[in-house]
């Protein structure tokens, strides 16, 4: 059975590790080893994830397997360029789960807490970015009735990849 519950700073090592390994697991065949180790040490540092924690726009949930991590989501509430012109929109800036959990509904669950966070916060729009080559990720998104609504450039070390704006609206829920 799948437990969430809400991360706190102490978290910020086990957040920071899970980063690494999930985004490593997922991007590093398409990725130089040099860009992958520059990315990871640009966002997921110990220190970076610690703040994060602390910032009162940032909201971070974990997803347990029993007792082991599963996955995480770090939402983010603050008006970005990409989000200006969306209708009192909430950013799904993370969702990740770790490689063996994929496909047993972890990612349902995170979604579905997403949503209701989004809900219980009276947002109308919830976005998100999501590599172009990430097929994976994109058909679960549309799943979950997300639409392109746009393009944007994501770094992964020096390379400039393009992300596709995704959002979500939520006058249907």
């Amino acid at each position: 059975m799948i437990g969430i519950r809400f991360a706190t700073e102490d978290d910020a090592e086990l957040i920071a590790e899970l980063s690494r390994r999930t985004f490593y697991e997922s991007f590093a065949a398409q990725n130089s080893k040099e860009n992958m180790d520059m990315h990871m040490a640009e966002y997921y540092a110990v220190e970076k994830i610690r703040a994060e924690l602390k910032d009162p726009f940032h909201i971070f949930f974990m997803a347990y397997d029993g007792n082991r991590l599963a996955g995480y989501v770090k939402m983010n509430e603050r008006i970005k360029e990409e989000s200006k012109e969306l209708e009192n929109p909430i950013e799904i800036e993370r969702i990740y789960a770790v490689k063996e959990m994929i496909g047993k509904g972890v990612g349902k669950i995170l979604m579905e807490k997403c949503l209701a966070i989004a809900n219980e916060k009276n947002k109308k729009t919830v976005w998100l970015g999501v590599w172009e080559s990430n097929k994976r990720a994109i058909e679960f998104y549309t799943r979950w009735g997300f639409e392109k609504f746009g393009e944007h450039n994501f770094p992964v070390g020096n390379d400039p990849q393009k992300d596709w704006l995704m959002k979500k609206l939520l006058t249907d829920l």
